[in-house]
């Protein structure tokens, strides 16, 4: 009789605690596709992509003549002229690896630096729903990440003063 009480009171207590919580789901990046802004900050990106291929255009151009010309004039070329002109074929084409590779980099640097205002916006917008509806948790569809969590359930703060740490300030 005391088992079942106990357990009575548990699944009792266990529901209640289940029910203060509010947990919700939202498809950010379906929300961010649909925002006007999504396809000025596209068009951004894509200008943006286009100075950086006109850019390595011209380097393959530099490099193919210098390709070109070496193989037009090998025969003509001595030894020493040889091994020079390989070696700077071989740093443009180095060059031209890293270009590529800073390319990429700066390309989804830019992307992230227009996508900022977007997300900000999305992510004051889910603050508000979610503190209106009285929801404590929104997880994103995609990858189940917390979008939003309510503060008073957020423990970085206690961590923080535990290990000794301070809030760093905030500059504007």
């Amino acid at each position: 009789m005391k088992s079942k009480l106990v357990l009575l009171g548990a699944l009792l207590m266990a529901s209640v605690a289940f029910a203060q919580t509010k947990l919700g789901t939202i498809d950010n990046e379906y929300i961010i596709n649909l925002m006007p802004e999504a396809k000025i900050v596209v068009k951004m990106a894509q200008e943006y992509g286009q100075k950086l291929d006109s850019s390595f255009s011209i380097k393959m151009q530099e490099y193919q003549a210098k390709v070109d010309d070496y193989k037009k004039n090998e025969k003509e070329y001595g030894e020493l002229m040889k091994k020079t002109l390989i070696t700077e074929i071989q740093t443009m084409e180095q060059d031209i690896q890293k270009y590529q590779e800073n390319g990429s980099k700066l390309m989804q640097l830019k992307q992230n630096e227009l996508m900022r205002p977007l997300y900000k916006k999305l992510n004051d917008a889910i603050d508000l729903v979610a503190k209106e509806n009285g929801y404590t948790q929104i997880l994103t569809v995609q990858g189940n990440q917390f979008a939003y969590m309510d503060e008073k359930f957020d423990i970085t703060k206690l961590v923080m003063k535990k290990l000794g740490l301070k809030e760093p300030e905030v500059k504007e």
